[in-house]
């Protein structure tokens, strides 16, 4: 990881937990230094899951910070696709998000649904 570009996004997440927790700065800047010293150790291991571990691990602290406050969705997927996501490499850019695919023939039905789905017939 890139000097500059994992300043930029430390600093890109850090300011985000600051507009919304200030008091959880401190720990989260602590724990963005033991993140990025895991993630060098596990790429000079050689072990992707133990990146992709870490990964998920943030997932889930920005789904439980949106959860928390549903009124940060416009500002988080700002910080996402403004600061953060221009950061990877172009084969890692791509959009986090759902994409839903089907195929119908004959008499067939498909429910596709992102969220919850009611299916009433008559």
């Amino acid at each position: 990881m890139a000097t500059d570009a994992w300043r930029q996004a430390r600093d890109a997440t850090v300011s985000l937990w600051r507009r919304v927790h200030p008091e959880r700065v401190p720990a989260i800047e602590a724990e963005l230094a033991d993140v990025r010293a895991e993630v060098i150790a596990a790429r000079e291991e050689g072990d992707p899951q133990a990146e992709e571990d870490l990964a998920a691990d943030w997932q889930r602290r920005l789904r439980r910070l949106l959860r928390d406050d549903p009124l940060l969705a416009d500002e988080l997927r700002r910080v996402l696709d403004e600061e953060l996501n221009p950061l990877l490499a172009p084969a890692e850019q791509t959009r986090i998000g759902i994409q839903m695919t089907a195929t119908a023939s004959g008499h067939a039905r498909i429910y596709q649904a992102g969220r919850h789905q009611t299916i009433r017939e008559a």
